[in-house]
């Protein structure tokens, strides 16, 4: 095994308790919602937008608060 920083792992933590929590809280539910295949599909689908959405307010409040941060310091 290579070795790895506490940063890569703790980056590789947080990748998987975001999956996780992304099929658990949005598209289990999504998709038990509907009945016909095809309509499962499209929750699953359409709720591909709601990842995107979350992960770019969690970049954006990143790039902000290192904004911040560098012109503080």
């Amino acid at each position: 095994m290579s070795h790895l920083s506490s940063t890569q792992l703790a980056l590789g933590a947080a990748g998987v308790v975001t999956v996780a929590a992304y099929g658990w809280f949005i598209l289990v539910p999504a998709v038990g919602c509907y009945g016909r295949v095809w309509e499962k599909i499209a929750a699953g689908f359409l709720s591909l937008f709601i990842l995107a959405t979350l992960v770019g307010i969690g970049v954006g409040i990143g790039v902000g608060g290192l904004y911040l941060w560098i012109q503080g310091a």
